[in-house]
């Protein structure tokens, strides 16, 4: 059975960072494209980024230069740094996995992926 947990959200005031984690299990993580995606109360889920198997990455340009996501394989982790962090950025937080070709299919499609973890709550207050 796949799963996939997130941790690490909270609430922080504007600038404000947190990190948060995504531990996959009973999935041959090291060999998918994974993301993390967000939503806001009444909006679309959108892609935050996405994470090739080498590591290669593509952000949405809302978080660009704040955010950095990385993988470590050893641990079936994934983690998203979120820095300078911003009210706009309150959000479910999810990670998710899909077969590798979508990350270079530049699709940002939830449907695209396969996996889902339950996601962990962000809230940035001004």
């Amino acid at each position: 059975q796949v799963q996939l947990v997130e941790s690490g959200g909270g609430s922080v005031q504007a600038g404000g960072s947190l990190r948060l984690s995504c531990v996959v299990s009973g999935y041959i993580y090291s060999r998918r494209c994974m993301a993390w995606f967000r939503q806001a109360p009444g909006k679309e889920r959108e892609g935050v980024v996405q994470v090739d198997t080498d590591g290669r990455t593509w952000y949405a340009n809302s978080v660009k230069g704040r955010f950095t996501t990385s993988r470590d394989d050893a641990k079936n982790t994934l983690y998203l740094q979120m820095n300078n962090l911003k009210p706009e950025d309150t959000a479910m937080y999810y990670c998710a996995a899909a077969r590798p070709s979508v990350c270079y299919s530049a699709s940002w499609s939830p449907r695209d992926f396969d996996y889902w973890g339950q996601g962990t709550q962000v809230t940035v207050s001004s």
